[in-house]
């Protein structure tokens, strides 16, 4: 796998506005609210679209968002991410994955902020699109750094060194496989953590090739 020649990867069809999720996150959200029946205010959410107001999850989150409840909001939006990345449901994941991210912005949750958005990055190279995922690893370990928050940014440079492997550049994701080697164990993260950034380290450039290696 060379330079020359990255994985391929489909578009998705995310409609964002260019990265940073500080006031910004509820602008993207209101653009890509379709059947929300009204604009909302400049500093608000758009209503939930109505293909996603059925279900449990969403009931408690439309209860917690009325009661401006950001907390319990981002907790619910968080699950029903989870549920829609189990179905392999990739729109509604990422839109409830910025919802959740939005309302922890607003609760000043920093470190779960951060942690979304790596959940995003995830998500989104869970979807085939490195490239986007790419700039929510990237903000992540930059706002992780700023609180000094170890494990989240090495997680976050965990995360932006497999994008970096799957679009074929094996250089800059052993560099980060070894940055977040480094931060991961000195926040004394549990093994599996440890042990992931370590396998991404070993990825080897291959003798008498001019292309670099895959695992």
């Amino acid at each position: 796998m060379g330079h020359s020649h990255p994985h391929e990867h489909p578009r998705q069809p995310w409609g964002e506005p260019r990265p940073g999720w500080r006031q910004r996150i509820g602008r993207w959200l209101r653009t890509v609210a379709p059947g929300s029946g009204h604009e909302a205010p400049p500093d608000g959410l758009p209503d939930l679209p109505l293909a996603l107001q059925r279900g449990e999850l969403a009931v408690e989150y439309l209860g917690a968002e009325r009661a401006r409840d950001h907390g319990r909001a981002a907790s619910a939006a968080v699950r029903a991410m989870e549920d829609a990345i189990g179905r392999e449901d990739w729109w509604p994941a990422d839109l409830w994955a910025h919802r959740a991210l939005w309302h922890y912005e607003q609760a000043q949750d920093t470190i779960e902020a951060i942690r979304q958005a790596r959940r995003i990055g995830d998500l989104r190279a869970a979807a085939g699109d490195p490239e986007s995922a790419r700039r929510y690893y990237a903000e992540a370990i930059d706002e992780a750094r700023d609180v000094g928050a170890e494990q989240e940014q090495g997680l976050a440079a965990l995360g932006l060194g497999r994008a970096h492997l799957e679009l074929g550049q094996v250089t800059q994701a052993r560099r980060l496989a070894a940055a977040a080697v480094d931060l991961l164990d000195r926040a004394e993260a549990p093994a599996a953590e440890l042990e992931a950034a370590r396998q991404l380290l070993g990825t080897e450039v291959p003798v008498g090739e001019g292309s670099e290696e895959r695992h």
